[in-house]
């Protein structure tokens, strides 16, 4: 059983909401997690047919049966039980009555601010975290963690992660995608989805990736959307101020997994990772995520971005927090370079004096520097480095 960081915010929010609303991925852990936090909770999963029947077609006898606490698994199949929950919740207000799980967080996100608003908390968890892996066995080498990447059942059951991600990529289009959109050419849909894979850590261009896949504009931004709607890829998103004309606008197409990323690329084994020509790009999103899901496990909502003005000047994460900006270089080389500092040192030319900057850098070594300027951090601890960056008041 791997312990995930952000159970003493479910608690604490289960303490105070009456209800407790947690998005990710499918087969993140939410289930787990939630069993495991309130073991003497029903369980129901809204995946099973005939429940989801019964809970849409009398909703009020479905609820009656569970009033001393539930989970309700995958609660975007079952939406309208969500306004019979809010006049429940309404009347008796009780602490952690109901514990909801969904992975299709824009659905479950649009149906929750019409019929929960200001009576649930909200929690989103992310596959394992660098530092909860790290928990569970000695730290691997960096190229195989890249092709694990992060879903509990791999390194919980020690399987082979490219059947895993496998099953879990033809799973998802089978059953999530059909959920979402009505799409034709499923083989069409795979291509644009490793196609995305092979524009891991670059600038989005819709029109470059619909025509490369053969599909309009258009169809390419409606696709890109079901991905993330169902956490498959996070767009991060440029930071700039109302002044900065001379700053790129689009964002970066990054996987909430790097192992599904590794896998949509052909990646089968650690050597091929090591040499193949997006390692860099793989590296960084993976620390990209790290950075997110630090945040998404004390119950923060994300306020990353990143810097790239039209000179290519760029660091590749940006937390903005007032007046203080963090800000990260990633670098996926493991010797420290002095290049490694470059975008750093421009981009607090830009800020000037309007803003305070913080400086870190994350590497593919292990050596530790507090330099004058910046914090130099392996990467396989980058949580001490985001613990002391994005957690300013802790």
């Amino acid at each position: 059983m791997i312990q995930r960081t952000i159970e003493p915010q479910l608690r604490q929010l289960a303490a105070t909401y009456p209800v407790v609303t947690i998005t990710g991925p499918r087969q993140s852990g939410k289930t787990t997690l939630c069993r495991n936090v309130f073991p003497d909770y029903s369980y129901v999963n809204l995946e099973a047919p005939d429940t989801r029947s019964y809970a849409t077609e009398d909703p009020r006898g479905f609820l009656a049966a569970y009033q001393q606490g539930v989970i309700l698994d995958e609660i975007q199949r079952a939406p309208l039980l969500l306004s019979y929950i809010q006049t429940i919740v309404d009347e008796k207000n009780i602490p952690g009555q109901y514990i909801l799980t969904g992975s299709q967080q824009f659905e479950v996100m649009n149906t929750i601010s019409q019929s929960l608003a200001g009576r649930t908390a909200l929690l989103k968890l992310l596959p394992l975290s660098m530092a909860e892996l790290s928990s569970l066995s000695p730290p691997a080498s960096i190229d195989t963690v890249i092709l694990k990447g992060f879903y509990p059942r791999i390194h919980d059951q020690q399987l082979n992660p490219t059947q895993v991600m496998g099953d879990y990529f033809e799973t998802y289009v089978e059953r999530d995608l059909r959920q979402l959109m009505a799409i034709k050419d499923l083989s069409q849909f795979e291509r644009f989805v490793k196609v995305c894979a092979g524009r891991v850590g670059q600038l989005l261009n819709l029109q470059s990736l619909g025509n490369d896949v053969g599909i309009s504009h258009a169809c390419a931004r409606s696709w890109l959307t079901i991905l993330e709607a169902s956490y498959i890829v996070h767009l991060l998103h440029p930071w700039h101020t109302n002044s900065s004309k001379r700053l790129i606008k689009s964002p970066k197409l990054y996987f909430y997994d790097v192992g599904l990323a590794s896998y949509l690329l052909g990646l089968e084994n650690e050597n091929q990772v090591s040499r193949d020509p997006l390692r860099g790009n793989l590296f960084e999103n993976m620390v990209v995520m790290e950075a997110l899901k630090h945040l998404y496990n004390r119950g923060k909502r994300s306020n990353l971005y990143f810097f790239r003005d039209s000179n290519g000047n760029e660091v590749d994460l940006i937390s903005e927090q007032g007046r203080t900006l963090a800000a990260i270089e990633i670098k996926a080389g493991s010797t420290i370079n002095p290049d490694f500092f470059k975008g750093l040192r421009q981009f607090k030319k830009v800020v000037g004096e309007s803003h305070t900057v913080i400086a870190g850098l994350v590497y593919g070594g292990e050596e530790t520097q507090r330099r004058s300027d910046t914090v130099v951090q392996g990467v396989l601890d980058c949580d001490s480095l985001f613990g002391e960056l994005l957690d300013p008041a802790m």
